[in-house]
């Protein structure tokens, strides 16, 4: 089994733990951007200090960063800050498993946008499997009927927005780890350390000018804060990992296993029960996910 597969189903996995406690962060009084941020400030210490130690005691030469590199990292930085926010806003409107599913927009605009930026090609069949998924989210896109109108547009534009920067985010940081010679492990480390770091400094830098009262509520709930970390660590090695070896589409794709994790924490820690609607469209998501690794 290729490396990639394995990793994007651990990365899914710790991406679905992260998301859950992000919502239990704003559920406990921080708004989006200020969960957000928890992931990234807690995360960037510890990846630093793994990169470093592990550079020193493998003898591995720091490696030559181009401005390409650079700015991969930091394209990819942003689109993985502006994507958080808008989905764990969305957690504010739809269920959790279903919030998650509007996320997995991201497949087919990544698609594109690796084709466009990286020369990154999906065969035919592979295509097919990304239109079966377009066909799931089209029936996830009626909301419940109880659901105000406003409520509804906000949604579908923070679902399809946060797939869109989740597509930019995913192409930024395969062809950031491109950028990097050596094993995958290295290109993985060294492209989330530059990363995360950049999305700290940047938020940061946001909430000091913009929004301190946020900071230091986030700086309270460090507790939190810190698991939120450790999952996100975990999720990103593992998406960095794959990115290393296959394209962002086909990782996004295989990525769709996250719903099947979604929908039993929805159910068993949010105590959320998805419409028979909204278990069709997730039941298609899958069904595209099995055709996909069929025919990779």
């Amino acid at each position: 089994m290729e490396l990639w597969i394995p990793a994007t189903i651990a990365a899914a996995f710790f991406q679905a733990i992260r998301f859950a406690l992000q919502k239990r962060l704003t559920q406990a009084g921080l708004s989006a951007t200020g969960a957000t941020w928890a992931r990234f400030l807690w995360a960037a210490p510890a990846l630093v200090i793994a990169l470093l130690l592990t550079l020193a005691m493998t003898g591995t030469a720091w490696p030559d960063l181009s401005l390409r590199f650079w700015g991969m990292a930091a394209l990819g930085a942003a689109g993985q800050i502006f994507a958080t926010v808008a989905v764990v806003a969305l957690f504010g409107l739809r269920a959790f498993a279903v919030g998650l599913t509007f996320k997995k927009s991201e497949v087919l605009q990544t698609a594109f946008l690796g084709w466009l930026v990286l020369g990154d090609a999906v065969s035919g069949a592979g295509f097919a499997a990304l239109m079966l998924g377009l066909v799931a989210l089209l029936v996830l896109s009626a909301p419940p009927a109880d659901t105000p109108r406003s409520d509804a547009v906000r949604a579908v534009v923070l679902g399809l927005a946060s797939g869109a920067f989740f597509a930019v985010a995913g192409v930024g940081f395969r062809a950031a780890t491109q950028e990097i010679a050596g094993p995958p492990l290295l290109q993985a480390g060294m492209a989330l350390a530059v990363a995360t770091t950049l999305q700290t400094l940047l938020m940061g830098g946001w909430f000091a000018l913009r929004d301190r009262a946020e900071a230091a509520r986030v700086f309270a709930a460090w507790r939190p804060g810190l698991i939120v970390a450790g999952t996100s660590l975990a999720g990103s090695m593992g998406w960095f990992l794959a990115f290393t070896g296959q394209s962002a589409a086909y990782v996004f794709a295989l990525g769709q296993i996250e719903l099947v994790f979604a929908l039993l924490i929805g159910l068993f820690v949010f105590g959320e029960r998805p419409a028979r609607r909204e278990l069709a469209g997730m039941a298609l998501l899958v069904s595209s996910l099995i055709l996909l690794v069929a025919v990779i």
